[in-house]
């Protein structure tokens, strides 16, 4: 069992390349479905109205898990992938539910 006092919460700004907005949204879709393997799981995931940005919120188990999920091979891949045209993300650590 998880203590609830041991979970990281991270909201994550994402910004879609300009022309490349199909394929960001493609990366995430690919991307956040890696979360359950390492712990981690999107409770929201918001659109911005410009169609270039995204808002995710995301928990994971503990902070072991999201550093792995940073190192994640097949993540880096799929960044790899997509070049210049990757998306930029600002991820916050948040307190509360």
């Amino acid at each position: 069992m998880t203590d609830r006092a041991d979970e990281l919460t991270l909201v994550a700004i994402v910004e879609f390349a300009v022309g490349a907005e199909a394929a960001g949204q493609r990366y995430e879709d690919a991307v956040l479905a890696l979360l359950e393997r390492h712990g981690g799981r999107l409770e929201r995931r918001l659109h911005g109205t410009d169609g270039r940005t995204e808002v995710h919120v995301i928990r994971f188990a503990g902070r072991a898990g999201y550093e792995s999920f940073l190192a994640d091979p097949d993540r880096a891949a799929l960044r790899a992938a997509l070049g210049e045209a990757a998306p930029t993300t600002r991820v916050i650590e948040v307190h509360g539910g």
